[in-house]
């Protein structure tokens, strides 16, 4: 029998173990006896907003299954046909991570390539080059 909330509250407030982790032993207590109150080796939480590896493989699978479409729409994609959503943003980070998206490319060129600079009487001017 488990003693009242209230009983368990002063009990543990003093001695600082959150209350989940009286409910957490207990429960062990329940399931195994008294030697399954013992910590087993810390074992890693699922972070709530990491994608399982079953999904980040099919998103990946999908991306190089259909090439030509954008992370929206293999975001949408996805959500409509296996249920789970995944934003555009989350299937553009796994892409980028992933090796299969990369950077545009650029074509540089400089200012004066593209505009002329003279002094006028009053500064500075500029003229767009021919």
């Amino acid at each position: 029998m488990i003693p009242s909330l209230r009983s368990i509250r002063r009990t543990l407030a003093p001695i600082g173990i959150p209350r989940s982790t009286f409910y957490d032993w207990y429960s062990r207590y329940q399931e195994g006896g008294i030697e399954a109150r013992v910590d087993g080796k810390p074992r890693p939480r699922r972070i709530w907003n990491k994608i399982p590896d079953k999904i980040e493989t099919a998103i990946v699978n999908l991306a190089l299954e259909e090439p030509d479409l954008s992370p929206r729409e293999l975001g949408v994609n996805f959500t409509d046909t296996k249920g789970s959503f995944v934003s555009e943003a989350t299937v553009y980070r796994l892409l980028k991570d992933h090796g299969l998206i990369t950077s545009p490319a650029f074509i540089l060129m400089k200012a004066a390539d593209r505009l002329h600079l003279s002094e006028g009487h009053r500064g500075l001017s500029v003229h767009r080059a021919r």
